[in-house]
């Protein structure tokens, strides 16, 4: 099987490594890089728990190959945090209640970023809309869905 290298930004850091051609994202992140935060759940695109960011955009990892971002910057869950202190969307995900089991949190997490960043006052159903792509079996979404809105206030400094 043939090697490829790449360089690529990922939370902030450079990354040079060799993969195969059919390594995907989600396991170059996983077992490569040792960001455990990115969960392969369905591994068919549906459920989004192996959703991170790439230049700003959601990208499911598990249906993506490391070779195709070679020269992109990725944040996964862990580099939304600042060292210890915790985006605003972590916080009202732990104030809120928007995560039981927390499988699917990661992906949620980063589909709400990018959806705040888009939008930084969306109403409801705009954040029911926009994390259209994401699955989770156990909060009901409402918790969810009232984490993503306050962590907007926050964000906004209300």
């Amino acid at each position: 099987m043939s090697q490829h290298p790449i360089t690529l930004t990922v939370n902030g850091e450079a990354v040079q490594s060799t993969v195969p051609a059919r390594r995907l994202l989600a396991d170059f992140l996983r077992d490569d890089l040792h960001l455990t935060g990115t969960k392969r759940g369905c591994e068919t695109g549906i459920c989004g728990a192996c959703s991170v960011l790439v230049d700003g955009q959601v990208v499911k990892s598990c249906l993506s190959l490391a070779v195709q971002h070679s020269g992109r910057h990725i944040t996964t869950v862990e580099g939304l945090s600042q060292g210890e202190t915790l985006h605003p969307l972590q916080e009202s995900f732990m104030q809120c209640g928007g995560l039981q089991c927390g499988y699917c949190t990661p992906g949620f997490l980063m589909t709400s970023c990018a959806m705040l960043a888009a939008n930084p006052a969306p109403s409801e159903d705009e954040v029911r809309h926009g994390l259209n792509g994401n699955l989770c079996r156990c909060t009901g979404y409402t918790q969810i869905v009232e984490s993503i809105l306050n962590a907007a206030e926050k964000m906004r400094g209300n």
